[in-house]
């Protein structure tokens, strides 16, 4: 059953959004808008209306925790109805699902492995090697980046036109075309290769591309304004036929074009869809009046933008704390001193949140509630599916699912050692490129020519006797993938070499264990379990205890707290100056964008504040106060200065002559200064 009361407690605004289902629609929606309610009623809506049925609707998102939130609130809404929703999810998840059907158009099997950074690093060292690179002048990380920017441009190998005013794509174009001939060898792909496989293959074959683009009567986006140019370009094809597409973002909110996200994706959206309308969702549930209109006012010197009013009916709430620090150090006291005498009688430690431009400026935090003993969180540390003893069972499950695996061969063939040495594994490679061999294939044939060295032969055998034990036990005896993995963690000597050595690390680790455990047990069975850890990201995390949530800026998105700190508004950490030199103009609108995301995920009070000195890389600066600081309306500020004023002289600092000295505003930390203490 439906439950109609959907359309209840939506303003007019989003009713429009919701009710307007035919043609092409970008829906401009504010920081707190309430734009899932949008999409989530907009999904109810259509099946209502009978124009669409559930499968056939396509909403994609760019999170798995944002499309956990949209398919439980429709799950709200359409009851049993829901279930018919199996194109919802992130842009990597559905097109993984589309290129399983078509793998073979690629010249890939429907059971690839999804690589991640670490493999990714691992095949392009051993490409280097083989290529004579020293990854010392040119690292593997620099490498995947321009090969991931090709990748989000659509390019393959043979299509990529090489930038002579880059002098690294000349070398690593080479390497472009061996990594791609390797993943396809290894029956893999990287994220990248999901999008880009999936668009090639809808642009190659017009009968493909007809079945899925006359299937999606309807196609609804979450944040747009993120979307790079492939993920652009698998709309437009998808979207062909019926044109009924819907995005919903916001372009003040576009803070990722290091990632490779476009803008004009957003900006030029009425252009490439014909007869677009937009509609403006300005009414923000979420933060008081001053903290918008604080906001607002930045933003509005940013020229590249749709442009939009927010608005709230909440109260004003209080004026916008603008703090000035003498230093870093006293900046962390201050803002510590602030949550233990005023925010912690309001609020609780999970509803306030710490949010910094650069990950280095949580040290001084860190080490001030360490010391005083308030409890703290870096969200963007490593995260579950990241640590090592995880990766390497998920290494052995991903090798007992496909033989052809050999980024998870080379990290558990000698884990926990079997005497297998660099040496060995070496003439493994090699014998494998020879043959045209995957390694374990490469390792039998070595094993029955006998050209093994003896003390690695018995640990080769046992652990490929193993491999064949474990399949069966998956193949023939179905034992399901939970008690699969304790298998094998028992007669592999993982569970031993971890219990044999007693430390609180290797506890840790067991600990870890016995959780992958119980999370396995959330899925049906291996393959679904694989696929989910190859495409979980890097926002899902957990929340457990009371505790203040430190994290960058970027990080923070999309996410809210009833108290956000702001620290280090100074210039060339705020706007960042790496940003201003490598991309001008459009670099300092993106950072403007950022301190726009910081400033809107407070609900109730946001304190921005700067210091006059900085340690930094192992010596003190002198500061100067951000621009971003100017463009702030006094009239919703409280000023506050953390120092001893009485001890300064103006004689003692050189100004900038461009700004008045105001007796209103008097601290030096007031005005955007050049100062050098003499």
């Amino acid at each position: 059953m439906i439950n109609k009361d959907y359309l209840k407690n939506l303003n007019e605004a989003q009713k429009e959004a919701v009710m307007y289902l035919d043609g092409p629609l970008l829906i401009v929606a504010g920081a707190g808008s309430g734009k899932t309610k949008v999409l989530t009623s907009r999904i109810a809506n259509i099946i209502k209306e009978k124009k669409a049925f559930p499968n056939q609707i396509l909403a994609v998102t760019f999170t798995n925790k944002a499309a956990k939130e949209m398919q439980n609130r429709v799950s709200s809404i359409l009851g049993s109805a829901a279930v018919g929703l199996t194109w919802l999810g992130t842009f990597h998840s559905i097109c993984s699902k589309l290129l399983r059907k078509h793998a073979s158009a690629v010249r890939l099997n429907s059971n690839f492995t999804i690589v991640d950074a670490d493999d990714q690093i691992r095949l392009i060292k051993n490409i280097c090697k083989a290529e004579n690179i020293d990854i010392k002048q040119l690292s593997p990380r620099f490498i995947l980046a321009i090969i991931d920017r090709w990748k989000n441009r659509g390019y393959y190998p043979n299509e990529v036109i090489i930038n002579k005013k880059d002098i690294y794509e000349k070398t690593v174009l080479p390497l472009y075309k061996i990594y791609q001939q390797k993943l396809t060898e290894l029956n893999s792909c990287d994220f990248g290769d999901l999008i880009l496989h999936t668009v090639k293959i809808l642009e190659k074959n017009p009968d493909i591309r007809e079945i899925y683009s006359k299937n999606f009567k309807y196609i609804l986006v979450d944040e747009y304004q993120d979307t790079n140019l492939i993920q652009s370009k698998w709309l437009n094809l998808l979207s062909e036929k019926n044109e009924n597409i819907c995005c919903v973002g916001d372009d003040d909110q576009s803070i990722y074009s290091w990632r490779g996200a476009e803008i004009k994706n957003f900006l030029e959206f009425d252009k490439v869809y014909k007869n677009t309308k937009i509609i403006r969702l300005e009414e923000n549930y979420r933060s008081s009046q001053n903290i918008l209109s604080v906001a607002s006012n930045l933003i509005a010197n940013n020229e590249n933008r749709v442009g939009k009013t927010l608005i709230t009916k909440m109260d004003e709430g209080d004026l916008v704390q603008l703090n000035c620090f003498k230093n870093g150090k006293d900046e962390a006291i201050g803002v510590s001193d602030e949550i233990e005498k005023k925010i912690k009688k309001k609020y609780s430690y999970n509803n306030v949140a710490i949010l910094v431009r650069a990950i280095f400026q949580t040290r001084e935090f860190e080490e001030r509630f360490l010391k005083i003993g308030m409890p703290y969180r870096i969200l963007g540390g490593t995260k579950f599916y990241e640590r090592a003893e995880i990766k390497d069972c998920i290494a052995y499950l991903r090798l007992i699912y496909q033989e052809k695996d050999d980024l998870a061969f080379e990290r558990i063939v000698n884990n926990p050692k079997r005497s297998i040495g660099d040496s060995t594994l070496k003439n493994i490679h090699e014998f494998a490129k020879v043959n045209n061999l995957n390694l374990e294939r490469a390792s039998k044939n070595m094993l029955e020519k006998n050209l093994i060295k003896p003390k690695a032969k018995m640990g080769l055998s046992f652990f490929l006797n193993s491999l064949n034990k474990w399949r069966n036990d998956l193949q023939i005896k179905k034992s399901n993938h939970v008690k699969l993995l304790q298998i094998v963690l028992d007669e592999s000597g993982y569970s031993a070499m971890l219990k044999n050595k007693k430390d609180i690390d290797n506890e840790n680790r067991l600990e870890n264990i016995k959780e992958l455990l119980s999370a396995m047990k959330e899925f049906d069975n291996l393959e679904t379990f694989l696929e989910h850890v190859s495409l979980a990201t890097s926002i899902d995390q957990e929340w457990e205890g009371e505790k203040i949530n430190m994290m960058t800026m970027h990080a923070a998105k999309g996410l809210e707290f009833d108290v956000v700190f702001l620290p280090g508004w100074e210039e060339g950490l705020f706007p960042h100056q790496k940003s201003i030199e490598e991309k001008g103009q459009s670099g300092l609108e993106e950072e403007r964008r950022l301190a726009y995301v910081g400033i809107t995920r407070a609900k109730k009070r946001a304190i921005i504040s700067f210091s006059m000195n900085r340690f930094y890389q192992g010596d003190w600066i002198d500061s100067m106060a951000s621009r971003f600081i100017e463009e702030l309306p006094e009239k919703y500020l409280e000023k506050n200065s953390f120092f001893d004023e009485e001890n300064i002289n103006d004689d003692d600092f050189e100004f900038n002559q461009d700004f008045e000295f105001e007796e209103s505003s008097r601290s030096p930390g007031w005005l955007r200064y050049q100062k050098r203490i003499k």
